[in-house]
């Protein structure tokens, strides 16, 4: 496998879930973990917020100006996570062991994905149609989609994180929803001893 997590979606969702993944690449239950994220975050609808309501984000911040620094953040503190740009993602489907990941450039294996590419209608993404339902917690008139999930499970080895996984559209809860995922990959990966990562003062 390429991967043994591969992240979609270069929002709230998909950069928090990579950071807290990205944090843990140093510890031992994480030795020799491959993992990556497609940004995939054109349609962001961060890039026109306006960040006053965040705690510990000063009043005023652009969600333009989040996009462009988390991912800056993810390079520079995490390289060992992968930061793929310019792809987006076209296809998913099921491979002995994991999943195929087909992009507007190249194919890609991983044993865990994380889907986290928003909840605009209609779903572009080839081989998850038959988990796209109606939006739970938005308008019925926006037509918004997400995917059946028990938190946050599409099915073993498939996660979905942010509006998408069924949250309203709210930075800071699609930020919780992409670090809740993260924290369930790490809890998997430590032999199913529930597993956080914290930076301390020394």
């Amino acid at each position: 496998m390429d991967f043994d997590v591969l992240i979609i979606g270069g929002g709230a969702a998909g950069i928090s879930c990579a950071l807290v993944i990205g944090s843990a690449l140093d510890k031992p239950y994480a030795e020799g973990k491959k993992a990556g994220i497609i940004l995939h975050q054109k349609a962001s609808p961060l890039n026109s917020a306006l960040l006053n309501n965040v705690f510990g984000i000063p009043p005023g911040t652009k969600g333009s100006q989040i996009l462009k620094e988390g991912v800056t953040h993810l390079k520079e503190i995490y390289p060992e996570l992968r930061v793929i740009s310019k792809e987006k993602l076209n296809e998913v489907s099921e491979i002995d062991g994991g999943f195929q990941v087909i992009t507007s450039k190249r194919i890609y294996t991983a044993s865990k994905i994380v889907i986290a590419t928003g909840y605009t209608s209609p779903f572009r993404i080839k081989g998850l149609e038959d988990y796209v339902i109606p939006h739970k917690k938005a308008k019925s008139s926006k037509n918004r989609i997400q995917l059946k999930n028990t938190d946050h499970l599409v099915k073993p080895g498939l996660y979905v994180a942010g509006t998408l996984a069924g949250w309203r559209s709210q930075y800071s809860i699609a930020s919780g929803s992409g670090a809740a995922v993260a924290t369930d990959i790490l809890t998997e990966w430590n032999d199913g001893n529930h597993t956080k990562v914290h930076d301390k003062l020394v």
